[in-house]
């Protein structure tokens, strides 16, 4: 069974191309908004990773980072933000990883299988 994927982030186009690239991967892939969204897939569909975007409307990453954690402490959340100055926020530590947003999506996969495996391993 495909692992399956949040992909949270407020830019339309960031989202299709993420879709696109990780379907290709072969993962099942859920889409959300923003932080608000994100908590309403994870509580419907407890999703096996969350990749979470940090500058976005309603509520930003880092609120929903803590927001998940409450929710389910155990799902993976790799921060990907094109701004490397938020690795210094004690929110984003909680995150599994940080990955700086590139349309080389080549990181962000080698970065989501590690972390998946590490996942596989600690059960």
């Amino acid at each position: 069974m495909p692992a399956k994927l949040l992909v949270v982030d407020d830019e339309e186009n960031i989202r299709f191309l993420y879709e696109q690239e990780l379907l290709d991967e072969g993962y099942q892939i859920i889409l959300a908004r923003d932080g608000k969204e994100c908590l309403e897939m994870v509580k419907q569909h407890s999703p096996d990773l969350i990749v979470l975007d940090i500058r976005m409307p309603r509520m930003d990453g880092l609120e929903a980072i803590g927001k998940i954690i409450e929710i389910n402490k155990d799902i993976p959340i790799i921060i990907n933000s094109a701004y490397s100055t938020y690795k210094d926020d004690f929110m984003s530590w909680a995150a599994d990883a940080y990955v700086v947003k590139s349309y080389d999506l080549d990181s962000l996969k080698s970065t989501i299988r590690e972390v998946l495996e590490k996942k596989k391993h600690k059960k």
